[in-house]
């Protein structure tokens, strides 16, 4: 484990506990303890070695790691599900860490899921205000015309909701199984946003993958697999992610 000197604030948010700003007001709160000492100046710094506590509770204490899965469908995104069904977590049967996974993919939609140990990471990819760009293909029923296509762009109001997507490509259309076969890029990633949006267009999805979320594919990976990021992949994820924040 290393014993490189790290803003506590930030050691607190790799734990995966809460975001690096709520770190920075639980530390000025005197929340925070070091060594049993109580600390409330920001930019003290630390290692994974001190024990560090939040409230009275050791934060965990593991290096950070970074996977990109391919969920299959009907897998949950969580890390555990009270009715017993396969969460993404049970997928990897060889990481030892406790990662969770960055946002989610609904229970039948497959494709690109990140998991990572490093809330500070996490919270930077998940940003309300500027979303990396993620890529599905969705085949859906019926074919719409290029107008109601247009609305995709414009937003669709579903619930409380405005649902938008960034840009589309029709991939192909089949007339005889009266099927389309839609690329659609996005920069959210609210509750079924795919799905909802094209239900509310009257045209309901029958398949949904994602295939691409930011710079990383899942190509070479087979439905189920896993796989680390490397440190190029998880730097341009974060440089990305960054590069969008300060827009």
């Amino acid at each position: 484990m290393s014993n490189k000197q790290e803003r506590l604030q930030k050691l607190i948010a790799q734990s995966g506990l809460t975001s690096r700003r709520k770190a920075e007001q639980l530390i000025v709160d005197g929340k925070v303890e070091v060594n049993n000492k109580v600390v409330t100046t920001l930019g003290t710094k630390a290692s994974v070695k001190d024990e560090i506590k939040v409230n009275g509770i050791p934060i965990q204490k593991e290096e950070p790691v970074y996977y990109i899965l391919n969920k299959p469908r009907e897998v949950i995104s969580s890390v555990e599900d009270d009715k017993g069904r396969t969460d993404v977590v049970d997928l990897l049967g060889h990481v030892e860490e406790r990662v969770f996974p960055i946002g989610r993919l609904d229970y039948h939609t497959s494709g690109i899921l990140l998991l990572t140990n490093d809330g500070e990471f996490a919270n930077l990819l998940m940003h309300p205000k500027y979303e990396i760009e993620k890529v599905y293909i969705a085949k859906i029923e019926g074919i719409p015309k290029k107008e109601e296509l247009k609305r995709l762009l414009k937003g669709i109001q579903s619930e409380k909701d405005l649902l938008k997507a960034v840009s589309y490509k029709i991939q192909s259309v089949d007339p005889k199984k009266n099927v389309m076969y839609l690329r659609l890029t996005l920069h959210e990633g609210k509750n079924r946003h795919v799905r909802r949006m094209m239900e509310a267009l009257g045209y309901p999805v029958e398949k949904l993958t994602r295939e691409k979320y930011g710079n990383i594919t899942i190509q070479g990976l087979q439905s189920g697999e896993y796989r680390q990021l490397t440190p190029h992949e998880v730097k341009q994820l974060r440089a990305l992610a960054l590069q969008n924040v300060e827009k």
